[in-house]
């Protein structure tokens, strides 16, 4: 009667270490998830705003923030622009309060798929009257294509070194990502010839979704 009692007091022991092993792994994952959930966030959204599908869009958008956010952002950025001419340029002063009047439909312009691929491609507003998106055509289905293969050309001898007084080539940006609290997630393009800084902000919805909510757009971003 003692060793029938004593093997289930044996097996319970036994399995007591493998719960708390199973519920710590589960633990960890969760936490492992919840950091990556805005790196995943930021694939599924730029995939769905490339390939311009509002339905999948509006699952990591939060319309109504970034409207908000691009109104006072450019109204900001045509502010400082007004106040950087000291009146000596009437041409661009005109030009900066004709944006003024036309920031509604900038606004409405890039609150759309296209508007969002064109911010996740790091191409913001500028504020300038007509500003519109400017973003890669849509993917389209089917296989890749093989035309770059086809196309490749023989190597060819190093170009010859730029003529005097010729600009450089613009370099490309700088692209980073990371967490800047608990709840806020953001995308930074940086060029350091120019000065021009601009970033997308993700803000946390729940546990593991997170929806763009703001941009940012600095002196860089209107000194041209």
């Amino acid at each position: 009667m003692t060793e029938s009692l004593s093997t289930p007091r044996k097996t319970q022991n036994w399995k007591k270490p493998v719960a708390i092993t199973v519920a710590l792994a589960m633990v960890v994952a969760a936490i492992g998830y919840a950091y990556a959930s805005p790196y995943i966030a930021v694939k599924h959204m730029k995939a769905a705003a490339d390939a311009r599908d509002a339905v999948a869009l509006n699952e990591y958008v939060d319309y109504p923030a970034l409207r908000l956010s691009l109104k006072q952002q450019v109204g900001e950025m045509l502010h400082r622009r007004i106040e950087g001419q000291h009146s000596s340029n009437p041409l661009l002063i005109l030009g900066a309060v004709i944006g003024a009047a036309l920031i509604s439909p900038l606004v409405d312009a890039y609150a759309t798929p296209e508007g969002v691929a064109a911010l996740l491609d790091g191409m913001p507003p500028t504020g300038k009257p007509g500003d519109r998106p400017h973003a890669p055509p849509p993917a389209e289905s089917g296989a890749p294509s093989t035309e770059p293969a086809q196309s490749a050309p023989a190597p060819a001898a190093p170009p010859a070194p730029a003529a005097s007084g010729n600009p450089a080539p613009e370099a490309r940006p700088v692209t980073t990502a990371g967490y800047r609290g608990l709840n806020e997630f953001a995308l930074t393009w940086d060029r350091g010839s120019t000065g021009e800084h601009y970033a997308a902000i993700l803000q946390r919805h729940g546990l593991f979704s997170w929806k763009l909510s703001a941009v940012e757009l600095n002196e860089g971003n209107v000194s041209n």
